[in-house]
C-alpha cells in the first residue's frame, strides 16, 4: 500500500483526531474496548478498531485508501509508553 502525503500539520491532525475521537469513539467503546486501538480518518470520521494496530490501520486504508489518519489507545492518553519501569512492577 502506497504511502499517503499528509496534507495537514501535526497539530491539526492531532485536533481533529482527538475532537472525533471524544465524539464517536469514546463514547461506544470506553470501557469496553480498553487497550485496543482506534485509527480514525480526520477527513471523514470514519474509524476502525482492533487489538492490532496496524489491522485497524490496514482497515481504515482499505476502506479510504487517501485516508488522513490518527491513531489511539482507548482508555489511554498513550499509545505507546516508554521509560523505566521498576523491577517489581515487572510480570
Amino acid at each position: 500500500m502506497p504511502a499517503v502525503k499528509r496534507r495537514y500539520s501535526k497539530e491539526e491532525i492531532a485536533r481533529r483526531g482527538s475532537a472525533l475521537y471524544d465524539e464517536k469513539v469514546r463514547p461506544l467503546f470506553e470501557p469496553s474496548h480498553n487497550d485496543q486501538f482506534a485509527v480514525i480518518d480526520i477527513e471523514t470520521g470514519e474509524f476502525e478498531v482492533d487489538a492490532n494496530e496496524l489491522d485497524a490501520c490496514h482497515r481504515l486504508r482499505a476502506r479510504f485508501p487517501k485516508a488522513q489518519p490518527w491513531l489511539v489507545r482507548i482508555g489511554s492518553r498513550y499509545v505507546r509508553r516508554f521509560g523505566f519501569m521498576p523491577r517489581n512492577a515487572r510480570t
